[in-house]
Protein backbone atom coordinates (compact mmCIF):
# COMPACT_ATOMS: atom_id res chain seq x y z
CA UNK A 1 0.00 0.00 0.00
CA UNK A 2 1.17 3.53 -0.78
CA UNK A 3 0.57 6.86 0.92
CA UNK A 4 1.23 10.44 -0.05
CA UNK A 5 2.75 12.58 2.68
CA UNK A 6 1.85 16.24 2.32
CA UNK A 7 3.61 18.88 4.40
CA UNK A 8 3.02 22.63 4.56
CA UNK A 9 6.10 24.32 6.04
CA UNK A 10 7.90 27.65 6.26
CA UNK A 11 9.87 28.34 3.06
CA UNK A 12 13.22 28.79 4.82
CA UNK A 13 12.93 25.27 6.26
CA UNK A 14 12.71 23.60 2.82
CA UNK A 15 16.41 22.74 2.54
CA UNK A 16 16.40 21.17 6.03
CA UNK A 17 13.40 18.99 5.16
CA UNK A 18 14.78 18.06 1.73
CA UNK A 19 18.14 17.03 3.20
CA UNK A 20 16.46 15.01 5.96
CA UNK A 21 14.23 13.15 3.47
CA UNK A 22 17.12 12.43 1.11
CA UNK A 23 19.11 11.04 4.07
CA UNK A 24 16.19 8.65 4.72
CA UNK A 25 16.27 7.33 1.15
CA UNK A 26 13.36 9.27 -0.32
CA UNK A 27 13.98 9.38 -4.07
CA UNK A 28 11.68 12.17 -5.17
CA UNK A 29 9.34 14.90 -4.04
CA UNK A 30 7.18 17.65 -5.44
CA UNK A 31 7.50 21.16 -4.01
CA UNK A 32 5.02 23.96 -4.61
CA UNK A 33 5.00 27.54 -3.35
CA UNK A 34 1.63 28.18 -1.68
CA UNK A 35 0.01 30.84 0.48
CA UNK A 36 -2.41 30.42 3.35
CA UNK A 37 -3.11 30.95 7.01
CA UNK A 38 -3.88 28.95 10.10
CA UNK A 39 -4.80 30.00 13.60
CA UNK A 40 -2.72 33.19 13.36
CA UNK A 41 -4.94 34.50 10.51
CA UNK A 42 -2.04 36.08 8.67
CA UNK A 43 0.40 38.55 10.17
CA UNK A 44 1.01 42.29 10.52
CA UNK A 45 4.21 43.87 9.18
CA UNK A 46 5.69 47.36 9.27
CA UNK A 47 7.20 48.85 6.11
CA UNK A 48 8.56 52.40 6.02
CA UNK A 49 6.52 53.40 9.02
CA UNK A 50 3.25 51.99 7.69
CA UNK A 51 1.59 48.95 9.17
CA UNK A 52 -0.07 46.50 6.82
CA UNK A 53 -1.66 43.08 7.19
CA UNK A 54 -0.61 40.01 5.22
CA UNK A 55 -3.72 37.80 5.04
CA UNK A 56 -2.05 34.84 3.32
CA UNK A 57 1.40 33.84 4.58
CA UNK A 58 3.89 32.33 2.08
CA UNK A 59 4.46 28.60 2.67
CA UNK A 60 5.90 25.60 0.83
CA UNK A 61 3.93 22.41 0.11
CA UNK A 62 5.95 19.20 -0.13
CA UNK A 63 4.41 15.99 -1.51
CA UNK A 64 6.13 12.62 -1.25
CA UNK A 65 4.73 9.19 -2.20
CA UNK A 66 6.07 6.41 0.05
CA UNK A 67 5.29 2.90 1.24
CA UNK A 68 2.60 3.06 3.91
CA UNK A 69 4.77 1.29 6.49
CA UNK A 70 7.42 4.04 6.33
CA UNK A 71 5.07 7.04 6.41
CA UNK A 72 4.88 7.40 10.21
CA UNK A 73 8.67 7.55 10.47
CA UNK A 74 8.96 10.03 7.59
CA UNK A 75 6.30 12.28 9.14
CA UNK A 76 8.48 12.48 12.25
CA UNK A 77 11.55 13.21 10.10
CA UNK A 78 9.72 16.05 8.31
CA UNK A 79 8.36 17.52 11.54
CA UNK A 80 11.75 17.44 13.24
CA UNK A 81 13.46 19.09 10.25
CA UNK A 82 10.76 21.78 9.82
CA UNK A 83 10.29 22.69 13.50
CA UNK A 84 11.37 26.19 14.56
CA UNK A 85 9.26 26.29 17.72
CA UNK A 86 7.40 29.39 16.54
CA UNK A 87 3.83 29.82 15.39
CA UNK A 88 3.21 28.81 11.77
CA UNK A 89 5.64 25.87 11.59
CA UNK A 90 3.09 24.00 9.48
CA UNK A 91 1.17 20.74 9.18
CA UNK A 92 1.92 17.22 7.90
CA UNK A 93 -0.66 14.61 6.85
CA UNK A 94 -1.04 11.45 4.79
CA UNK A 95 -3.45 10.42 2.06
CA UNK A 96 -3.87 6.81 0.85
CA UNK A 97 -2.89 6.22 -2.79
CA UNK A 98 -5.04 3.73 -4.68
CA UNK A 99 -2.59 3.15 -7.51
CA UNK A 100 0.52 4.73 -8.98
CA UNK A 101 1.84 4.52 -12.56
CA UNK A 102 5.25 5.61 -13.84
CA UNK A 103 4.35 6.99 -17.25
CA UNK A 104 7.73 6.36 -18.93
CA UNK A 105 8.04 2.65 -18.08
CA UNK A 106 4.52 1.55 -17.21
CA UNK A 107 5.65 0.36 -13.75
CA UNK A 108 2.84 0.19 -11.23
CA UNK A 109 2.49 0.90 -7.51
CA UNK A 110 5.60 0.23 -5.36
CA UNK A 111 7.83 -0.32 -8.40
CA UNK A 112 6.78 3.14 -9.66
CA UNK A 113 8.05 5.05 -6.62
Amino acid sequence: MLEMITAIIKPHQLDNVKDALLAEGVEGMTVTEVRGFGRQRGKTENFRGSEYKIDFVPKVRIEVVVKAESSAHLITVIADAARTGKIGDGKVWTTPIGSLLRVRTGEMDIEAI
